[in-house]
């Protein structure tokens, strides 16, 4: 069987789950190569995955002919340029969302996507090949729950990991492009329609550092569709708990709730504190399988040249309403996307 070479560059803590999956868990690839700026995460390709290739140039990976694709887990500042060279040196790309940091990068993408129909390119919205996400979308299809007019989303990181968000608030775009484009895309998904409009508040009340950053640790925003349809989304960064992602679907027969619970697994305590569900602890737990097979997706695709379901359009689309949700949150005004 033809296996697809794969080089990847970054290693962070989401790099190394795709490393290892491409690495361990997907027959129809190799990893052969990899590129960093990081000597650690190099040496940890070399020790812990067996890669003899690596590099800390991007373009010096991309020019060696023994890799068939490449897989871009960088700062998300880096990605479509990256992606641009990629294509034109003749590599299939996998590329971790945001698809860019500006609509104008946004489309350089999209035109060298275009320049190359031949070549494979999948955009890392992971959530549609989660099992649950991608069980209700089935269901959806199906007339389960009729016509879906609403969805309801929320997604919240751990307070025990507030510190890195803290970290970050000052270059990460503020809370919306930060934390709800997997939301968004998921929206427009189940919808199957684009946002018109929309209307987002922030507030902080725990993290004043947050608010000296120009940021806020908790956001809420609410969409009209083009086909009436309407969507809302809280994102936060405080959780108590654990890492709370929660989706519900609701249609004009039934509805569909994924995770109302964000449980580590079956298991439930019973003991002096009640009754008690452990919550997962971050994405790369809750979100194992899913990383999983959507490189696998990746890989199938650029190995039988099937189309992928993620295009670099939808990368483009989440991010424009991403945009008009920053100037809704900081303008109080509802703004038409």
């Amino acid at each position: 069987m033809k296996k697809l070479r794969v080089g990847i560059a970054g290693l962070g803590r989401l790099g190394k789950v795709h490393a290892n999956n491409l690495a361990n868990k997907i027959p129809g690839a190799e990893l052969v190569a990899a590129c960093s700026i990081v000597p650690a995460e190099l040496e940890y390709a070399q020790k812990e995955l067996g890669v003899t290739q690596v590099y800390t140039d991007f373009n010096e990976m991309i020019a060696t002919p023994d890799i068939d694709a490449v897989a871009i887990v960088t700062t998300s500042s880096e990605h479509c340029w990256q992606i641009a060279a990629a294509l034109d040196a003749g590599k299939h790309v996998f590329s971790d969302k945001p698809l860019g940091v500006t609509l104008e990068e946004c489309q350089l993408a999209e035109q060298a996507v275009e320049r190359h129909p031949d070549l494979t390119f999948v955009l890392g919205f992971m959530r549609r090949f989660d099992p649950s996400y991608a069980y209700a979308k089935k269901k959806i299809e199906a007339g389960a729950i009729g016509t879906p007019y609403l969805v309801k989303a929320t997604g919240i990181d751990p307070e025990a990991l507030v510190e890195g968000s803290i970290r970050f608030a000052h270059t990460s775009g503020g809370i919306f492009i930060d934390m709800a484009i997997h939301d968004i895309d998921l929206m427009r998904w189940f919808l199957g329609a684009e946002a018109t409009e929309v209307y987002a508040l922030g507030a902080t009340f725990k993290h004043p550092e947050f608010k000296e950053a120009g940021d806020d640790e908790t956001g809420v925003a609410t969409y009209r569709f083009a086909n009436g349809a309407i969507g809302t989304i809280h994102v936060g960064r405080t959780a108590p708990h654990g890492y709370h992602i929660e989706t519900e679907i609701v249609g004009t027969e039934g509805s569909i709730r994924v995770s109302p619970v964000p449980a580590k697994n079956l298991a439930v305590l019973y003991d002096t504190n009640g009754v008690v569900t452990e919550c997962v602890e971050n994405f790369g737990e809750r979100f194992a399988d899913a990383y999983r097979l959507e490189m696998e997706e990746f890989v199938d695709c650029a190995l039988t040249g099937r189309k992928p379901g993620v295009s670099v359009y939808d990368g483009t689309a989440s991010t424009k309403i991403g945009f008009a949700t920053t100037e809704a949150w900081k303008s109080g005004k509802v703004v038409a996307i």
